[in-house]
């Protein structure tokens, strides 16, 4: 892992067409902005790692009236 300071307003270019820029810094957390071709997927590490299916349900239904679930 490359380990990088920035300030505000400063830049990061990589592979020639994808721009990462330090936009505001407030305490602790800072805001970035990503400038990068539409073909190219951008998520937050969270929302791409695999989530665990709900369980699921067994319902019983007799004659339209629910039984058990």
């Amino acid at each position: 892992m490359l380990v990088l300071s920035r300030k505000e307003g400063e830049k990061l270019v990589i592979g020639g067409n994808r721009i990462v820029e330090v936009v505001r810094v407030h305490g602790n957390r800072i805001t970035l902005g990503i400038e990068a071709p539409s073909n190219v997927k951008i998520l937050r590490s969270e929302l791409s790692q695999p989530r665990a299916m709900p369980p699921t349900l067994d319902l019983v239904v007799q004659d339209g009236v629910l039984l058990a679930c």
